[in-house]
Parts: structure tokens; C-alpha cells; sequence
């Protein structure tokens, strides 16, 4: 089994090369590393709508890129940094999932870097 990988090399805040990949795929799974609302080295700003929004979009396009789809997704990871932000990240949350919800666990922490939200997914497309 070949393990293709997608975003090595990349860097993050500060031009700064990120030890880790966006992605790795393995026999029709994907892991994808946790999103955070990252555009261009620098966090969005704004509350959690937009940060969930852009961390989601981040999210999105990574799966694209490896030739997945929302609907592909088996597992989500998210972490909060704030627990009063719970509903409101949910409520744009379930606008990316729909009908296709996948499995989920949420918690509280504190972040590595200065965001609301970090999120990472397992998906699966059998090859």
C-alpha cells in the first residue's frame, strides 16, 4: 500500500516550514491534519462564525485537492478554545453536513495558536 501525502513542505505563521502534512492518504482513507482559520500565514479575524466558516473551508478544500468530498467523511475532530461558542459553531457546522452527518467528537482546549477552532477529519472512499 502506497501512502500518498498532500501540503508537505508548506509553511505557516511567521514563513515558518510546517513539520507535517495537510493530508495523508492510505488505501481509500484520508487523514486530514487539524484546520484552523488560516489564510495566507494569518489567522482570520472575527468571532466563531467566521473562524468555523473559513477553519471549514480550509477543511473542504484539502479533501477537493485529494479528490474527496463532505460526504466522504467518516470522522471529525474539533476543538474548541471557548465552550460558550458550542452553538453557535454548531449551527454552522450542520450547514456543511446536511444530510450527510459523520461521526463527532467535540472538546474544549487551548489552542497552539491565537484561533477559536481547530478541526481535522478521517474520510474514506473506497478505491
Amino acid at each position: 500500500m502506497a501512502l500518498k501525502r498532500y501540503g508537505v513542505g508548506e509553511t505557516g505563521a511567521g514563513g515558518k516550514p510546517l513539520p507535517f502534512a495537510r493530508a495523508v492518504e492510505a488505501d481509500g482513507w484520508l487523514y486530514v491534519s487539524g484546520q484552523v482559520a488560516m489564510e495566507n500565514g494569518e489567522i482570520v479575524p472575527g468571532g466563531i462564525v467566521e473562524q468555523t466558516r473559513k477553519t471549514m473551508d480550509n477543511l473542504v478544500a484539502i479533501l477537493a485537492e485529494a479528490g474527496y468530498g463532505l460526504e466522504d467523511v467518516v470522522r471529525v475532530g474539533v476543538w474548541l478554545d471557548d465552550p460558550r461558542d458550542f452553538w453557535s459553531f454548531n449551527g454552522v457546522y450542520a450547514t456543511y453536513f446536511g444530510d450527510h452527518p459523520p461521526a463527532r467528537a467535540c472538546v474544549q482546549s487551548s489552542m497552539m495558536v491565537d484561533c477559536k477552532v481547530e478541526i481535522d477529519c478521517v474520510a474514506y472512499r473506497a478505491r
